[in-house]
């Protein structure tokens, strides 16, 4: 049977670059909840912002249901960055009979920084479809963030 694999990281170590080398290794489909609400509202989210986060994850775990039920392997492109979350996951597929996966990205404080300046350098730019990360917001997801207990982690990538 297929499974899902959920990325786990702060924001900006190269979930998305890891997941999609995945999807070719895996002939699997990446579910992003950042991609579905920048292409659905662009950067004008304001303060539905979370809400509509929250709605998208909800379509996405229903959604990957679906695809793992006919065969298809699921890499959620998402930060699960508290205990809380990749628990509910695990919880969640586990009540479907769905085997269930956690990536943790690891990088360094020094290659964290440099690649948010490298991302909001290109967000800026047009070039990328991506949220642009300020102090704040990187302060906000620093500070949420949890990162995972060894027995929670099913493979450990240090992203270069």
């Amino acid at each position: 049977m297929a499974k899902v694999i959920m990325t786990c990281g702060r924001i900006c170590t190269g979930k998305s670059t890891y997941a999609e080398k995945l999807r070719k290794t895996l002939s699997a489909v990446v579910l992003s909840v950042d991609e579905i609400t920048l292409a659905l509202f662009g950067h004008d989210t304001g303060e539905m912002h979370d809400t509509y986060v929250e709605r998208a994850e909800k379509y996405l775990f229903e959604k990957s249901v679906e695809l793992i039920e006919t065969g298809i392997n699921v890499i959620l492109d998402r930060g699960f960055r508290t205990k809380e979350e990749r628990q509910f996951a695990r919880d969640f597929y586990s009540s479907h009979g769905i085997e269930c996966e956690l990536h943790y990205i690891a990088v360094s404080d020094e290659e964290w920084h440099r690649r948010l300046v490298k991302r909001n350098a290109a967000v800026a730019a047009g070039e990328i479809s991506a949220y642009y990360v300020d102090e704040g917001l990187a302060a906000k997801f620093s500070a949420i963030f949890e990162p995972p207990s060894e027995e929670e982690i099913d493979r450990f990538t240090e992203s270069e």
